[in-house]
């Protein structure tokens, strides 16, 4: 049993009705800051396990789990006579098409019959008169969460638990740490899923004795005596012990160490891997069929994160998983065709890729691809001498502004122009190439000729410079490339104009070119720091000023 899709509505970042289909397998949600990738994964675990932060949403409630905007318009309303009822939260789980009598029916937003559950937060009706002279009282400015109440059901209107549900999940959230006497509480709650039921009796057994033999310590006994002779307000025995009340008490006493050091005082990207990958192993992860990762790169060098990949998707072999992130290594290593991109509350799938694109960017995983997903304009360009000169160009032509500034992202892609146009026509992203036409205008046009003529995209723009130009210059036995950005560059500025640029002398032209042929890059920070007008290559200058 699999999750179809989510429905989401009210909760947190989500106001209207939001629905998200998933893969059967893997699932990469990708989004910028704010975009609901966590707020999916909190509402997936919270529909499956009734939990929120590890404890039961009816001890959890509060305001902030509504949308905020929901909240606001409710409370602007009790100012009218128009009032708003109170806002709620709904969570619904779609699951597969296996039958599940006991879940299936059609009580759900799609109103037909389907397995699944719903989690709703509502105002409980049996306050209504409460509610009523609280309203008329005129002092209410939050939401009245006293007078609410969770319900809990599958779509066939049956009371459940989390023991109902045969689909289980298992949140795995490293960058979480909450402290309790020095004890890391998420991993403590780890160790102790791993644990059978005999060896947790065990630890406890031991850790009685502990206790026990703290008390009769000879010293312990003397300190006692003396505490309760100075106690002198009381006739009762005062003393210092440990807890003994609890059969569970060991579990916040004890804290787990790495090589004799407290778990809390190793590296955080350490605590990433042991977090992530103990999680895996534990019981509730084994049994899991949705396993629900945030963010695992937290931390973690390149190498330690490509360990961590590996065990997650050996580890998660069969189950359906759902990984949030912002690093493209990551999205690069598991699979770009599972992405999912979140935007404006809305999810576009990358579904399509080609399997050699896919295969491309997993073995070479170094391409920043969601830098051109995530952004709201991509300038694609060679190398970064060409990413330096587009970028002043940009600022030339924008009152100094980086393109960043405007979201708008210049990427060298070196020569996979192809493979992340491939990506930017599976989710409509905008688009603008910029290449030389190093002296073939023939080659260029079959290149590209999926994006020009009768095949143009409106959200993609190829830029080159339509005319070739020749020259004398030869260099050992090649002829010299005067095609490609270095001689577009002083063409248009002129000889003299260049070596200012540059702050170079040379008497000849021909060892101007050799100069900017063997020092791109220094070139290009030199074009960048210029304070005096440049004029830049017509094909740049004319992809700059159609970015919209």
């Amino acid at each position: 049993m699999l999750i179809e899709k989510i429905v989401i509505e009210n909760f947190k970042c989500f106001k209207d009705r939001f629905t998200l289909s998933l893969n059967s397998g893997l699932n990469i949600i990708v989004g910028d800051n704010a975009a609901g990738k966590s707020t999916i994964l909190e509402a997936i675990n919270l529909a499956l396990t009734g939990l929120y932060n590890g404890r039961y949403l009816h001890n959890e409630l509060t305001q902030y789990l509504f949308n905020d905007i929901a909240v606001k318009e409710y409370l602007d309303s009790l100012q009218n006579q128009d009032k708003l009822p109170p806002p709620s939260i709904l969570i619904e789980l779609y699951f597969d098409k296996e039958e599940r009598p006991f879940l299936k029916g059609n009580k759900n937003t799609s109103g037909e019959d389907y397995s699944g559950v719903f989690l709703k937060v509502e105002f409980d009706d049996a306050y209504q008169s409460v509610y009523q002279e609280l309203i008329q009282s005129g002092n209410l400015r939050t939401i009245p969460i006293e007078y609410y109440h969770v319900v809990w059901k599958g779509f066939s209107r049956d009371t459940i638990t989390a023991r109902n549900i045969p689909l289980k999940s298992a949140l795995i959230d490293s960058s979480n740490t909450r402290f309790s006497n020095g004890s890391d509480l998420y991993i403590s709650r780890i160790v102790k899923e791993l644990l059978t039921t005999e060896e947790v009796i065990n630890i406890s057994q031991s850790h009685r004795e502990m206790k026990e033999s703290f008390i009769g310590n000879e010293s312990i006994q003397k300190i006692n005596e003396k505490l309760t002779s100075a106690a002198k307000v009381t006739e009762k025995r005062v003393s210092i012990s440990v807890e003994l009340s609890s059969k569970n008490a060991w579990e916040s006493s004890l804290t787990t160490y790495v090589d004799n050091i407290p778990f809390h005082n190793i590296g955080k990207g350490e605590q990433s891997v042991i977090k992530t990958n103990l999680a895996l192993a534990h019981n509730k992860a084994q049994e899991a069929n949705v396993v629900l990762v945030e963010e695992p790169e937290n931390h973690l060098s390149h190498t330690k994160l490509n360990e961590l990949i590996k065990a997650i998707k050996g580890s998660c072999e069969g189950k359906q998983i759902i990984i949030t992130t912002h690093s493209s290594f990551v999205a690069n290593k598991l699979g770009l065709d599972s992405l999912i991109l979140l935007n404006d509350r809305k999810s576009t799938k990358m579904s399509g890729l080609s399997p050699d694109t896919k295969a491309f960017f997993e073995k070479l995983q170094g391409y920043d691809t969601l830098r051109l997903i995530l952004c709201d304009r991509a300038i694609l360009v060679e190398g970064d001498s060409d990413e330096l000169v587009v970028q002043k160009a940009y600022m030339s032509a924008n009152q100094g502004r980086l393109p960043i500034e405007d979201r708008i992202d210049v990427i060298s892609v070196g020569v996979s122009f192809l493979r992340f146009l491939e990506i930017a026509e599976r989710i409509s992203q905008r688009v603008s190439v910029i290449t030389d036409n190093d002296g073939d205008i023939e080659a260029l046009g079959k290149k590209y000729q999926n994006y020009l003529g009768e095949n143009a995209r409106p959200n993609i723009k190829i830029y080159f410079d339509q005319e070739v130009d020749v020259g004398g210059l030869v260099i050992g036995e090649s002829k010299f490339n005067y095609n490609t950005l270095e001689p577009k560059f002083l063409k248009a500025n002129g000889f003299d104009k260049t070596k200012k640029i540059l702050g170079v002398q040379y008497d000849d032209i021909d060892n101007l070119h050799k100069y900017m042929r063997a020092n791109k890059t220094e070139c290009a920070l030199k074009i960048f720091e210029f304070d005096e007008e440049i004029i830049f290559p017509s094909y740049i200058s004319d992809a700059i000023s159609n970015v919209e």
